[in-house]
């Protein structure tokens, strides 16, 4: 049952701002009166707010009270799901969904935070891919939700954030967590290695992500620091160059002219395929093996190039397939990764925290760096202009992750790696 606690907050943590896209239209007509950058705001703004709440839970994450930040997060977001249900206005849903953000924001690095706190070796990495899995299977089953339920009561897509109840119900189970995981209370905050836990010789696997060696690390605050560093630059650049598909694929179908319907489909595909890597990894990272982030590096390339070069209904199919594939294997072992560039163990969820915060600034500062490149090269006319960019840009990171396999953000074998 604490098993069950810890994995329930990967049900919530996806959900603010994409589950009810598919209802922006229908509140459009509810609320004739409101702009476009009200409706923009409903789902922009969430997001927004999850990234300082993110630093800030995982700064919270080193006082002794991290079940009941879990417990009061769940409360506020369960709160806000019901409050949707009595919304009478645009603006009324626009705080609530700033509400939610906040509470989604608090317990988004709880929900990897508690797997590093309890788990280690091969286990953690296979938890961290059960994790990644439902997150992202919820926000599939979740938008379809909506879009059924959007053609009764506008109120009722709503509904959807009340799975925020499971996770509250089943907080009770939280309180057989270990202290001494959750706290590392014979952890000194010196920058000292204190990993003996999860570097036992007879835990990890073959294959397994494992505790880095100290040695010739640059160490302050507790952190590795050129290692938490190149994790945030790789997760910040993967989502950049994947979230193009939800972007900017609307684009590129209108301009070919095809079905409308055709652009669920590619994003449903992309989704799909980032969801199921999560319930497979350990077996990705038992026969890609040390190659892992490579491969993943080319099917991003491969799946973003069909959509620069090569766009036909089923050739989007694909590459939304490829990439989706490629994003969601790197995931959930940056998410382990994040776990092991500490050097004081009391830090782990305060280091994811601080990697998950690169997804979302990557997620809002997307557009913004399209628009600069467009710009720069005065390519406003140009078709699949974002997908051209991407693809170039992955090229250059395929290369890097070719060239620097050995370095921990790429290698599968931490206690070997070079930097």
């Amino acid at each position: 049952m604490t098993f069950c606690a810890i994995m329930s907050i990967s049900l919530v943590v996806n959900l603010p701002g994409l589950a009810i896209t598919p209802m922006l239209g229908t509140l459009h007509k509810v609320f004739p009166g409101t702009t476009q950058i009200e409706d923009q705001l409903l789902t922009v703004l969430p997001n927004l707010l999850i990234i300082p709440f993110v630093l800030l839970s995982g700064k919270l994450s080193l006082a002794r009270h991290k079940i009941r930040i879990v417990v009061a997060a769940l409360i506020l977001f369960c709160a806000s799901a019901i409050a949707y249900l009595f919304a009478k206005s645009m603006g009324q849903l626009i705080i609530i969904s700033c509400l939610i953000g906040c509470g989604a924001g608090l317990l988004i690095p709880f929900s990897t935070g508690l797997i590093a706190d309890t788990f280690c070796g091969s286990y953690r990495l296979k938890e961290m891919g059960i994790q990644s899995g439902i997150s992202n299977t919820t926000v599939m089953v979740a938008t379809f939700a909506v879009g059924w339920l959007c053609h009764g009561n506008w109120h009722l897509p709503f509904a959807v954030y009340l799975v925020g109840i499971i996770p509250l119900v089943l907080s009770f189970w939280l309180k057989n967590v270990p202290k001494q995981d959750l706290y590392q209370t014979n952890a000194p905050d010196d920058g000292c290695d204190t990993s003996e836990k999860c570097s036992s010789p007879d835990v990890p696997e073959k294959g397994a992500v494992t505790k880095p060696s100290a040695a010739n690390q640059s160490i302050k605050d507790g952190f590795y620091i050129g290692r938490i560093i190149a994790l945030i630059g790789v997760y910040f650049f993967i989502t950049f160059a994947t979230i193009s598909i939800s972007y900017y694929c609307p684009f590129l179908i209108e301009k070919k002219g095809w079905s409308d319907s055709l652009t669920g489909t590619i994003t449903a595909i992309y989704f799909l395929f980032i969801f199921l890597p999560g319930y497979t990894l350990t077996w990705f990272v038992k026969y890609l093996k040390r190659n892992c982030f490579l491969y993943s590096a080319l099917f991003m390339t491969i799946g973003i190039g069909l959509f620069a070069f090569l766009p036909a209904s089923w050739t989007l199919c694909v590459g939304a397939a490829l990439a989706g594939l490629g994003y969601g294997i790197c995931q959930p072992i940056l998410y382990d990764k994040a776990s092991l560039a500490v050097a004081s163990e009391n830090k782990a969820t305060l280091s994811l925290a601080l990697v998950l915060s690169a997804n979302y600034l990557a997620i809002v500062l997307a557009p913004f760096i399209i628009d600069f490149f467009r710009v720069l090269f005065n390519a406003g006319k140009v078709t699949g202009f974002a997908f051209i960019v991407c693809f170039v840009l992955l090229v250059a990171f395929t290369v890097l992750t070719w060239i620097k396999r050995d370095n921990f953000a790429f290698s599968m074998d931490n206690e070997n790696s070079s930097k």
